[in-house]
């Protein structure tokens, strides 16, 4: 039998466990046939009707919390994607043949989201267990009093369990605020001449932890007539990861003014990341824009490769040099370097790895959802074209990783029909698509 031929339906309705689905406005979608025998309410009482008008909290008991932390849970789950499994919770259910008349209850949840067709949360399945008369039978073993004494002790350590999990993810949130606002204090805005036009973005992960180790950098060196553009991705999240962040992208920074070339400059940051705690394994890419001979120079070191789109909509990767992360190798060696030429009108993209990798998924099919997309909205001006490829490329659920993304407008200040430097590698742009080959 095939998964075609799953009544999968009759099989929800079979589970021998309570199972109730809800919308993410936590209205009840639909309930097998054990939740409704466990819960004491039938289908018409539950479907189309929100969780918590159907069970609401024990007004006699204001020191109850139940309500309050499946409510947490359900919303939690329902933004972050994340499943929640529960400590044991006391919530008290109403006699639905005895108004007014409350009986006190133990409970397991788990909730686990739903995914819809776009990959967005469209479920939360609400999985419950009573443990009541376990807590009970517990208890009888001893003398009489034993009972109350551990429905007290166990229902005491759950609601610590509780509390200490809510701390833990109210310190992960500031945490996060304060990364990122380190994140924006050091990550500039493009402050570049009008001889080309830059956009760039940065989104933090979804999650709590995962921000703040992915940077970015554009640096005009007029006098050379060069830009040197980078990104780079730390190992790593949070305040930790930021700190480290900002000293790479500052050496990068420095040794990018003063260096021949990307490979020099990686070099000089390589070296300075042997000393610095948590740089290892970091990941960089360096492009430097000839103006004046048209041509880009670039190398990376264990980053995903660059994207260069010329004005008819083929694309290139720009993956000819590249080398291990930082720190990756026990000697210094010299890194390599390639270069490239474009014509006026060519677009070319730096990103990190959140952008293009996903679970279960070969990275050649994240790049050439980039480069299908970049393609499509080449024509775009860079602000457009920068908000139009997060907007393809991340899903609907989030992020499991911070992204960064520069796009540059390659159009020279010297103008149209100006050949390229002579010695330059590659004097007119690659035709056709170039199969993607990151390392």
């Amino acid at each position: 039998m095939s998964t075609t031929d799953i009544d999968f339906e009759t099989v929800f309705h079979a589970l021998p466990g309570a199972v109730a689905l809800l919308r993410t406005d936590l209205v009840f979608a639909e309930a097998n046939e054990a939740y409704l025998s466990l819960s004491g309410r039938t289908r018409e009482q539950l479907i189309g009707h929100y969780l918590f008008d159907v069970f609401p909290d024990n007004p006699g008991d204001q020191a109850a919390t139940g309500m309050r932390n499946l409510h947490a849970s359900l919303l939690r789950v329902a933004s972050s994607g994340e499943r929640d499994t529960m400590a044991l919770q006391r919530y008290d259910v109403e006699d639905p043949d005895r108004p007014g008349r409350w009986e006190e209850r133990y409970w397991s949840p788990v909730n686990v989201p739903v995914p819809g067709p776009d990959g967005a949360v469209a479920l939360v399945l609400h999985r419950v267990e009573e443990v009541t008369e376990l807590i009970r039978a517990r208890g009888t073993r001893g003398s009489g009093d034993n009972t109350r004494v551990l429905e007290a002790e166990l229902y005491t350590r759950a609601r610590e369990l509780q509390e200490l999990n809510q701390r833990l993810r109210e310190a992960h949130a500031r945490e996060r605020e304060v990364a990122l606002h380190l994140q924006q204090a050091m990550l500039p805005a493009p402050d570049l001449p009008d001889h080309h036009r830059a956009a760039v973005r940065y989104r933090p992960a979804t999650g709590s932890l995962n921000v703040c180790g992915d940077w970015y950098d554009l640096i005009d060196m007029p006098d050379r007539d060069c830009t040197a553009v980078a990104v780079g991705d730390v190992v790593g999240h949070g305040l930790h990861a930021a700190g480290v962040m900002g000293q790479l992208r500052s050496a990068l920074s420095a040794a990018s003014r003063v260096a021949d070339g990307p490979a020099q400059a990686l070099e000089a940051l390589g070296l300075y990341a042997r000393f610095v705690d948590g740089a290892e394994s970091t990941t960089a890419v360096s492009v430097f824009i000839d103006w004046t001979g048209r041509t880009l120079t670039y190398s990376s070191a264990g980053h995903p490769p660059p994207v260069l789109c010329h004005p008819d909509g083929t694309v290139s990767f720009l993956d000819e040099a590249t080398d291990p992360p930082l720190g990756a190798r026990p000697d210094h060696e010299a890194r390599p370097q390639s270069r490239t030429g474009f014509t006026d009108g060519s677009t070319l993209v730096l990103y990190t790895d959140g952008l293009i990798e996903r679970r279960h998924e070969d990275i050649d099919t994240g790049l050439q959802r980039l480069a299908d997309s970049l393609t499509r909205h080449r024509t775009a001006d860079p602000d457009t074209l920068a908000d139009a490829l997060l907007t393809d490329l991340i899903p609907p659920a989030g992020i499991t990783d911070d992204t960064a993304l520069v796009i540059l407008r390659l159009s020279p200040r010297s103008g149209p029909g100006t050949p390229a430097r002579p010695g330059s590698d590659t004097a007119a742009p690659p035709r056709g698509a170039t199969r993607p080959n990151p390392t």
